[in-house]
């Protein structure tokens, strides 16, 4: 079956399409869950809100732009807004940074353990590292989907830099030993 079969099927609600859909997207879905997620286990809980998310609103798709994008969106978008229920981020503090933005060296790490310490940063943290820097938005455009100031997500990303380079420090010394 085609993308375009695909869609139409799982727009006229077809549990087959919709199976297939799951299966083709799946890995793709589930690694953005895995970024935004604070556990593998959550990440899965997100990864099935996110495919009923898809279903439900399919029909709001209009074949402009990739299909693959769009469920992209709509997957960031629903784990965001689960933790914008959980409001994780009252404790932010609202001061401006200077623009000395520390960016991780190029270290050698394995993938798994990377993905490990950024699952391990604060909910507050890690979605906003997750968005600018493995997903591309630009702090107003997190700010205003996290329903924070663009100094709170520069805030937040240089604090989430700073624990993942010295979690990568500490993991490059004792390596090293």
């Amino acid at each position: 079956m085609t993308l375009d079969e695909l869609i139409l099927q799982c727009k006229k609600q077809n549990t087959k399409a919709q199976g297939e859909l799951y299966q083709r997207y799946s890995s793709t879905l589930f690694s953005i869950c895995l970024r935004y997620s604070p556990n593998y286990v959550e990440a899965e809980d997100n990864l099935q809100d996110a495919f009923l998310t898809i279903f439900k609103k399919i029909e709001q798709f209009k074949d402009k732009g990739s299909f693959e994008g769009w469920m992209k969106r709509v997957t960031v978008n629903t784990v965001l807004q689960k933790y914008r229920k959980q409001r994780v981020f009252d404790i932010s503090n609202e001061e401006q940074l200077e623009a000395a933005e520390e960016e991780l060296e190029d270290q050698h790490v394995p993938l798994d353990f990377l993905l490990k310490i950024i699952q391990e940063l604060p909910d507050r943290y890690r979605l906003v590292f997750s968005m600018y820097v493995l997903d591309g938005y630009s702090h107003k455009e997190i700010a205003e989907l996290l329903g924070i100031s663009d100094g709170t997500s520069k805030s937040n990303l240089a604090r989430a830099r700073g624990i993942l380079k010295t979690k990568i420090e500490d993991y490059n010394t004792s390596n090293k030993a």
